[in-house]
C-alpha cells in the first residue's frame, strides 16, 4: 500500500529497507512491481534511525518523502500530503501529524498556530506523528548525536537543535503493528473519501 502511495504520487525512484529476516517480503515487492524503479536492501539495523541513515546513503540528491513501512493511509489523504510537503520551503523538515491516535507507543508533538513543530515527544500534545516526512537534502546530511538511537529521537533532536520543522495534518493514519489494526485501516478506506482500493 505504501509503495503504491508513492507511485500514485509521482514518485518513481524508491528506496526501501527490509531486515534479513524480510527477504520474503523483498521477494513479494520485486514481483509485485516488477516496472518500478524501486531498489531494496536488505540488511538488519540495530535501530530505526540506522535504517533511516541507510535510506539516506541510497537516495538521490534533493529532497527525499520518507515513510515508515506500517504507517497506512487513505491514498488521497497521502497524495495531498505530498502534494503539500513538495511546496514547503526548501530548508524544512515537514512531518505528517494526525489527531487520530492508533497506536500503542504514540509519537505526540506540540505544533504553534503557524503549524511549526515546537516539540517532540513527551506525555501528550496537539497530535501525533504519522510515519511520514520530507526531509531536506541538509537535514539527511547532518550526522547527529552519537547517542541517538531512534528516528523519534532524531527528529525531537532536530526541533531542539532550531531546525525548522512543520507539521502539516492528515485525518487519520493508522500505524499498523497488530491485527486489530488491519481490520481498523480497512474500516476507513471503506469509509466515504477512503481508499477501497487498498
Amino acid at each position: 500500500h505504501v509503495i503504491e502511495n508513492f507511485l500514485a504520487a509521482g514518485i518513481e525512484n524508491l528506496s526501501i529497507i527490509f531486515n534479513a529476516r524480510e527477504e520474503d517480503c523483498a521477494e513479494f515487492v520485486r514481483s509485485r512491481f516488477p516496472g518500478a524503479d524501486i531498489r531494496i536492501l536488505v540488511k538488519t539495523t540495530a535501530s530505526s534511525l540506522e535504517s533511516y541513515r541507510e535510506i539516506a546513503r541510497m537516495l538521490p540528491p534533493g529532497p527525499a518523502l520518507v515513510s515508515t513501512v506500517d504507517a497506512w493511509c487513505p491514498r488521497p489523504d497521502f497524495l495531498e500530503f505530498a502534494r503539500r510537503a513538495a511546496g514547503a520551503p526548501a530548508e524544512e523538515t515537514v512531518l505528517a501529524v494526525t489527531p487520530f491516535v492508533a497506536d500503542e507507543n504514540p509519537l505526540w508533538v506540540r505544533l504553534d498556530p503557524a503549524g511549526r513543530v515546537t516539540e517532540i515527544g513527551g506525555a501528550s500534545g496537539n497530535a501525533v506523528t504519522a510515519g511520514m516526512y520530507l526531509f531536506p537534502e541538509r537535514v539527511r546530511n547532518l550526522p547527529g548525536p552519537a547517542t541517538l538511537g531512534r528516528l523519534r529521537e532524531y527528529l525531537a533532536w532536530l526541533v531542539e537543535r532550531g531546525e525548522t520543522v512543520r507539521g502539516i495534518g492528515i485525518e487519520a493514519v493508522v500505524d499498523v503493528d497488530r491485527e486489530s489494526d488491519i481490520a481498523l485501516a480497512a474500516a476507513l478506506s471503506n469509509r466515504p473519501g477512503g481508499d477501497r482500493r487498498s
